[in-house]
């Protein structure tokens, strides 16, 4: 009879111990999370502000109000921070910045309208001590001209200057063929000094041949509208890896609103 009423308290010492062991398991990863995610938030603010700043020694940018979308909630747990701004002379800006502990996301995206330049749209992905770096330039341009060619070389050559850093994997997509210069890199926290200058040396050029291109006519100003539009209204329609997560907790018609009115700025006009 001792046998038998010992096994139940043994037992439950073995489980007690079990859910203290996995107790302590749960705090110590609660708290490894903790740190990359303070962490790696400041380095996305760093290479954000770096780019603000990058972006104001061009050119002056006015805060637009958000509106509903300032803070914009996905599922509950994806708890986005949206900046939008005017860019004088150039067209729309918008930033946004996420943190869900395990990863943090900045996104950087140029809608321009005043002027024949490519719409230029980047992601930066902190994921513990991972880097991945997107960046790409659209091609929502009528004339391709000697002046359009001439940037979209600088920019690969400054690209090019990082050439050392790994290669990510891209996806393929319906809009490839508007593609023109890309950049996209993995890294690690050490390589965070050099993801930040490839966006700032990149807006530096792309920022320095806008002042050399004249202001759209009203004509073409529509023209450019329409092929941006083209394209946004494509990412509703065809789809696309971040425009789904969106379509998806948002529905199509407030994630198209979401981009015409803040993320592209395309219904400004």
């Amino acid at each position: 009879m001792e046998d038998k009423k010992k096994k139940p308290a043994r037992w439950k010492k073995i489980l007690k111990r079990v859910l203290l062991g996995l107790l302590i398991l749960v705090v110590v990863l609660a708290i490894v999370v903790a740190i990359f995610a303070t962490k790696n938030a400041k380095a996305m603010n760093r290479c954000v502000d770096a780019a603000m700043e990058e972006l104001r020694s061009h050119y002056t940018v006015t805060p637009v109000d958000a509106g509903e979308y300032e803070d914009l909630t996905l599922y509950g747990l994806m708890k986005f921070d949206v900046e939008q701004y005017e860019i004088e002379g150039i067209g729309n800006l918008s930033v946004m910045r996420v943190n869900m502990g395990f990863m943090q996301m900045s996104t950087f995206v140029i809608t321009p309208r005043d002027r024949n330049l490519p719409l230029l749209s980047t992601d930066y992905m902190y994921i513990f001590g991972n880097r991945t770096a997107y960046m790409e330039f659209y091609d929502v341009v009528a004339q391709k001209d000697e002046a359009y060619n001439a940037l979209l070389a600088d920019l690969n050559a400054a690209i090019g200057e990082y050439d050392h850093l790994e290669n990510a994997e891209s996806t393929p997509a319906w809009y490839a063929p508007l593609l023109t210069v890309t950049a996209y890199k993995n890294g690690g926290s050490a390589e965070d000094p050099e993801l930040t200058r490839l966006l700032t040396d990149c807006l530096d050029v792309y920022l320095e041949h806008a002042k050399t291109l004249p202001e759209l006519t009203e004509e073409e100003r529509v023209e450019k509208l329409e092929i941006t539009v083209d394209y946004t209204d494509g990412l509703i329609e065809k789809g696309g890896i971040s425009t789904d997560v969106f379509k998806s907790a948002l529905g199509d018609e407030t994630t198209k609103d979401f981009f015409d009115s803040v993320f592209f700025g395309t219904a400004a006009d």
